[in-house]
């Protein structure tokens, strides 16, 4: 049976991908880059910490999958994530809108850095075990930056104090303002300890990365 788990964690993965809304429209970066004012307050600001739930780096997005970007933006505007002020911007955001923000986020990150295949840290045992546990690089590729699709994130590279609040909000039920549901994300995080969420951030954060943060000219 352990055998088959990674598989069907897969299965499911491309499944719940392929029953999320349509995401084909096609995107405009230079458009996107005209609609960004809301988002280069928190997003343009090189380690830039939100205080809500809990302090942590906003994540970095340049250079994230655009088909991921449109996908949270998505969860933001039906309520599947619970953030008040993403909830907020999101809700002004039309469907172009988040089309070219995704592009535009996307391009920013420049030319895609040429990273391992593996990790090029090998996790420590522990780490090793509970990424095998979780089936993590099922859904987000063996180094963590490729997916095996694009509404699903890269992880590798990503803020530690991000990843964490993020993983733990999945596991959040009946509280208005924080929790994300996912069907996959939510049964993973719940067999999972706070410390062993913490270890898993801390290891994904040190990996190799082709996001960043922009900073953005405070004259724009």
């Amino acid at each position: 049976m352990k055998t088959l788990f990674p598989a069907m964690i897969a299965l499911l993965a491309m499944t719940f991908a392929a029953a999320t809304p349509a995401q084909d429209k096609a995107g405009d970066a230079a458009a996107g880059q005209k609609k960004n004012a809301m988002c280069i307050g928190c997003h343009g600001i090189v380690g830039y910490q939100a205080s809500f739930p809990e302090i942590y780096k906003v994540p970095m997005i340049a250079g994230q999958n655009a088909k991921y970007i449109v996908a949270a933006l998505t969860a933001y505007k039906k309520g599947d994530r619970k953030h008040p002020t993403m909830r907020s911007i999101s809700e002004s955001l039309s469907e172009q809108d988040m089309a070219d923000l995704a592009a535009y986020y996307e391009a920013e990150g420049g030319a895609r850095a040429e990273l391992p295949a593996e990790p090029a840290k090998a996790p420590d045992p522990a780490i090793a075990e509970l990424l095998t546990k979780g089936s993590c690089a099922a859904c987000h590729g063996a180094n963590f930056s490729k997916p095996i699709d694009g509404s699903y994130p890269k992880l590798a590279g990503q803020h530690a104090d991000y990843l964490y609040v993020a993983l733990k909000a999945y596991a959040t039920q009946g509280n208005p303002n924080i929790g994300r549901s996912h069907a996959i994300m939510g049964a993973q995080v719940k067999a999972f300890s706070h410390a062993e969420l913490k270890g898993l951030s801390n290891y994904m954060a040190a990996l190799p990365t082709d996001l960043k943060t922009v900073p953005q000219s405070k004259f724009k």
